[in-house]
């Protein structure tokens, strides 16, 4: 089974340039900052929940029905994209961290929390892109 990952990447290519944006604007109190960090917001939001679901469905075949893999919640994915070594459990742990992350601004889009989800974002566009590999190679075996 193919695992179409364009959005996905489109996703990721669209929060780095967020990330340079945001990192071009010299005056934090300039209203292009503020647009630059919702931007990065945003996309970090949907590169996660976007992998989340492709994840879900490169696990489905460890489980005995793809409804199985549908209850899984966000968290309990990469667990079990952890224990099957599709990923670290180093990786694994920042995903969870990232989840919470995204928790935490779904709640408060408060400006610490939106400076708080800034400081992930060069490890999770990495840990992104691997996953998007990881998934790329998996359905070339």
């Amino acid at each position: 089974m193919s695992i179409d990952t364009t959005f996905l990447r489109r996703c990721i290519a669209s929060l780095e340039r967020s990330v340079e944006g945001i990192e071009a604007q010299e005056d934090r109190e300039d209203l292009m900052y503020d647009i630059y960090r919702a931007a990065c917001v945003k996309e970090f939001e949907l590169v996660l929940e976007q992998s989340g679901k492709l994840l879900r469905k490169r696990l489905a075949a460890w489980f005995a029905s793809n409804r199985q893999a549908d209850r899984l919640h966000f968290k309990d994915l990469f667990r079990h994209a952890a224990r099957h070594d599709i990923i670290d459990c180093e990786t694994a742990e920042r995903w969870l961290l990232y989840r919470d992350n995204r928790t935490d601004t779904a709640r408060d889009y408060g400006e610490d929390f939106a400076e708080g989800t800034l400081k992930l974002l060069p490890v999770f566009i990495g840990d992104a892109k691997a996953l998007a590999d990881m998934i790329e190679r998996a359905d070339a075996a």
